[in-house]
C-alpha cells in the first residue's frame, strides 16, 4: 500500500466462527473487577450482551465500489473499471466513515448493511488519501433511523486489551469478527507527507476488512486499514485520534493536511558525539541532523539538541512519554502544541538553553508529488506525450521483474526521477515533466530513439520550470524548429519542424482515438494562442 512495506490484506487466514466470538465477547463483558475469575453469565446480562453485539453489527456495513484508476502508461486514458469491496461504520452526522484506498477514483459506490438485500448509493463527502479516511453520505438518509452511530473510545486504548476486528473480508459475504489483542501502539508513517498514531492487533485482518470497526468493549477504538505482508496476523488500525482530527478538519469537505515538522533527527546517545557537543548525560533529546530549512532566519541550526516539545521532554532516541507503558516519537507532539502556526521546542545551542518556535506545514512540499486521488495531467504534442513526474509513476517504473533494471539504468544516467525522488522544490511551482510513453509511430520521430520516462530539460534552450509552463512555450514558439534537451547522461536532442508539428498531432489524436490534446488545466492555457 503506497510506500510502506506492509499492504492491504494479504493473507488468507480462517476466520474463527461468529459464535465461539461472541461467546468470548460474553465472558469479557461480563467478568468485571475479578481478575481471573469469571462469573458464569445471568440471563439478564447474556441479554444484554446480546443486544450490544446486535447494536455494533447493525452499525458496519459493506461498501461496494467500482474504480477507474489512472493508466499512467497513457495518462490520456483510466484503466478498465474494477470492482472492490471493503466495510465501513456509521457515525453521527447521518455518515459512513471507510478507508479512503476503498472508494478512491470511485466512479460508483454503494453500501449495503448487515443481513440486508438492499444497496444504497452513497457519494463521498470528504477523503484524505495520506491519512487513508474517508466519509460517505447516502442518498437515502432514512437508512440512519435504523442504523445508529458506533461509539467511540476517548482516548487510546490500553496494551492487550481484547479487541474484536468487525468486516467483510474476501470468502463469504455475511459479516465476519475476528478477535485478537492491543499489540501495540506507535506513532508511524503514513504516508511519505503524513504520520500518526497507529495501533496494532493481532485478530486477523484480510481483503475487504478495510474501513471496518475494531471494537473494544461496545466502542469502537478504530477502523482497521491494513495487514502486514508476510507475517501472521499483524493488522492495523487508525485510531479514533487520527479519526477525530479528520473528521474535524473536513468539515469543510477538504481535509487540509496534518501539522508538522520534517526536520532530520538522530539519537543522541553516542559517547562522542556527547563530547563533541560538550553536554553530559544529563541532557537528553535528539540531535538536529538535517534541519527542513537552510535559511539564516530558520530557528533550528545543525547540532541543535532539542530536549524538549512544549512543556514535555524528549529521551535520547527522541521519545515522549504518553503514559507509563506507552512511549512514541516526539513529532506526535507537533498537532498537540503547535499555535499560531509554530511549534514551541526548547533546544541546546553551544552548551545554552535556549528557546524556539519551529514553523509547522501541513504538507511537505516535494518536487515529485503524488496524486493523491488525482488523474494525471498529460499534454500531446506531435508524437510525444508529455506528464508530470508523481511518485505513483515513479512506482510503476520499479515494478515488475524489469522494475529494478530499469531503475538501475535511470540511476547510472543520473534521471532525476531518481535523484530527486525526496528533493524539495528549488523554486515555487517546479515539476519534473516527462516523456510519459514511446512516442506514437509517426514519420517526425523516425532515426530518433525512444525518449520515454526521460525529464524534459529544455526546449529550445528555455530551461522548463513545469508542464503547463511547457505547454505555454509551445504555444508560443516562433521559430522553425523546435529542441527538445532531456535531462540525463547520454541520450540525444529531438529536433522537429514546429509547423509540422501542429498537423501531426492532429493525426496522432484521430488514429489513436484521442479524444482531447491535452487534460483540461493545460487545454486552457493552450487554448489562449487561439483567442490572442
Amino acid at each position: 500500500m503506497r510506500c510502506y512495506s506492509w499492504r492491504v490484506g494479504v493473507s488468507n487466514a480462517l476466520v474463527p466462527s461468529v459464535g465461539l466470538l461472541f461467546g468470548a465477547l460474553n465472558q469479557q463483558l461480563i467478568a468485571q473487577g475479578t481478575g481471573t475469575t469469571r462469573t458464569e453469565p445471568s440471563s439478564n446480562s447474556t441479554t444484554s450482551v446480546a443486544r450490544q453485539s446486535s447494536a455494533i453489527e447493525n452499525s458496519v456495513v459493506k461498501v461496494f465500489s467500482v474504480v477507474r484508476y489512472p493508466d499512467l502508461a497513457k495518462p490520456w486514458a483510466k484503466q478498465s473499471p474494477v470492482d472492490i469491496t471493503g466495510s465501513g461504520v456509521v457515525i453521527e452526522g447521518k455518515r459512513i466513515l471507510t478507508c479512503a484506498h476503498v472508494v478512491l477514483y470511485a466512479s460508483q459506490v454503494q453500501v449495503q448493511a448487515n443481513q440486508s438485500g438492499d444497496k444504497l448509493a452513497a457519494t463521498v463527502e470528504a477523503i484524505a488519501p495520506g491519512i487513508d479516511l474517508a466519509v460517505l453520505k447516502l442518498e437515502d438518509e432514512t437508512f440512519f433511523d435504523s442504523h445508529r452511530p458506533l461509539p467511540r473510545l476517548r482516548g487510546l486504548p490500553e496494551g492487550k486489551d481484547t479487541v474484536l476486528a468487525y468486516g467483510y473480508p474476501k470468502g463469504g459475504t455475511s459479516l465476519s469478527i475476528t478477535k485478537g489483542i492491543i499489540s501495540r501502539i506507535e506513532f508511524a508513517v503514513y504516508h511519505r507527507s503524513f504520520a500518526g498514531l497507529r495501533v496494532q492487533i493481532d485478530a486477523a485482518i484480510n481483503p475487504g476488512n478495510s474501513g471496518g470497526p475494531a471494537v473494544v468493549g461496545v466502542k469502537m477504538v478504530g477502523l482497521a486499514f491494513a495487514s502486514l505482508g508476510n507475517a501472521q496476523n499483524i493488522g492495523y488500525v487508525i485510531p479514533n485520534e487520527e479519526i477525530d482530527y479528520f473528521l474535524q478538519n473536513v468539515k469543510d469537505g477538504r481535509f487540509d493536511g496534518k501539522p508538522a515538522i520534517y526536520d532530520e533527527c538522530q539519537a543522541f546517545e553516542n559517547v562522542a558525539l556527547r563530547a563533541f557537543l560538550g553536554l553530559d548525560k544529563t541532557v537528553q533529546g535528539v540531535v538536529v541532523h538535517r534541519p527542513d530549512q537552510t535559511e539564516a532566519n530558520y530557528p533550528l541550526k545543525k547540532w541543535d539538541v532539542i530536549t524538549r516539545i512544549g512543556d514535555t521532554p524528549l529521551d535520547d532516541q527522541g521519545m515522549v512519554k504518553l503514559r507509563p507503558d506507552l512511549r512514541v516519537f516526539f513529532k506526535y507532539m507537533v498537532q498537540k502544541v503547535a499555535r499560531a502556526g509554530k511549534v514551541p521546542l526548547t533546544i541546546m545551542r553551544g552548551g545554552q538553553e535556549m528557546k524556539v518556535e519551529v514553523p509547522i506545514a501541513t504538507n511537505r512540499p516535494v518536487v515529485i508529488r503524488d496524486l493523491m486521488g488525482r488523474y494525471p495531467s498529460f499534454f500531446v504534442y506531435g508524437p510525444l506525450v508529455f506528464s508530470t513526474a508523481t511518485t505513483e509513476f515513479v512506482g510503476s517504473l520499479a515494478r515488475g521483474n524489469a522494475g529494478g533494471a530499469l531503475m538501475g539504468v535511470l540511476s547510472t544516467l543520473g534521471s532525476p526521477l531518481v535523484k530527486r525522488l525526496a528533493d524539495k522544490p528549488m523554486f515555487e511551482g517546479e515539476e519534473l515533466v516527462i516523456v510519459a510513453c514511446p512516442p506514437f509511430p509517426h514519420r517526425l520521430s523516425k532515426g530518433y530513439g525512444n525518449p520515454a520516462f526521460q525529464v524534459v530539460k529544455s526546449v529550445n534552450g528555455i530551461p522548463i520550470k513545469n508542464l503547463a509552463h511547457l505547454v505555454a512555450v509551445l504555444r508560443d514558439a516562433t521559430d522553425k524548429y523546435l529542441n527538445f534537451e532531456y535531462d540525463n547522461l547520454g541520450g540525444e536532442t529531438m529536433v522537429f519542424p514546429r509547423a509540422d508539428m501542429s498537423t501531426a498531432t492532429e493525426e496522432i489524436l484521430s488514429d489513436n482515438g484521442i479524444r482531447t490534446q491535452g487534460s483540461p488545466d493545460l487545454m486552457s492555457i493552450w487554448n489562449l494562442k487561439r483567442a490572442q
